[in-house]
């Protein structure tokens, strides 16, 4: 039985991650916003611990208590606000980069002693906003591109401590983000055309599971 700490266990893709490790009996350790979400979390998730702190602030996130070894973290929350910068407000993209890339890094910090002591692994579901930019993306490009460049550098300083350190880079997923994001961008929504959440989700665990005579530094997933 694995020790799994994740963030975004509420819905989409991080969801469907603890679901699964859930149901086939890991310890889950999840992160929520408010006490209130820790309380549907823990209703969702049977036996789970549940720990509060608003990504958007790093001293929350570095005063968390969390477990002495863990096998693996999954960073999954993630915020996204589509628009021209010129109308964007200056409080959105600060909450975007805090949410998305500075959360990570602080959770991060916080977790190494627990990592290296299970030898276990840190994965980032980022997008592929991280690896392609485009027009009216602008925070969460830089977010998702600030991320990308953390894992790799973390990669490197934790190999030699037995981490593993994997990206993964779905392309659009059948979310309901995904569903927010085409109201924001004016266009018509079918699921049935881009990736299913379960799909990304398998791979998480996938990488989580690994024989560790290997490992994956990143993937990416797209649409067919």
């Amino acid at each position: 039985m694995g020790v799994h700490l994740l963030t975004g266990a509420g819905s989409g893709i991080g969801e469907l991650v603890a679901r699964a490790l859930h149901d086939r009996g890991d310890e889950l350790w999840l992160l929520a916003r408010s006490p209130e979400r820790a309380e549907e979390l823990a209703a969702a998730f049977e036996g789970a611990r549940t720990l509060v702190a608003d990504l958007a602030d790093a001293s929350a996130v570095s005063a968390l208590e969390v477990p002495p070894a863990v096998d693996g973290v999954v960073h999954s929350a993630g915020v996204v606000d589509v628009g021209p910068l010129t109308d964007t407000d200056p409080a959105d993209l600060e909450r975007a980069v805090a949410v998305n890339l500075v959360a990570p890094m602080v959770l991060s910090r916080l977790v190494v002693p627990a990592v290296r002591r299970a030898r276990g692994t840190h994965v980032f579901v980022n997008s592929g906003s991280g690896l392609r930019a485009k027009a009216d993306w602008a925070s969460y490009n830089a977010s998702k591109f600030g991320l990308r460049g953390f894992a790799d550098a973390l990669r490197s300083e934790e190999a030699g401590h037995g981490v593993r350190v994997t990206t993964v880079y779905p392309g659009r997923v059948a979310t309901p983000m995904q569903e927010r994001v085409h109201a924001a961008e004016g266009a018509s929504y079918d699921a049935s055309r881009w990736i299913r959440p379960e799909t990304v989700a398998a791979q998480v665990v996938a990488v989580l599971d690994l024989a560790e005579d290997a490992t994956i530094p990143d993937l990416t997933i797209s649409p067919r």
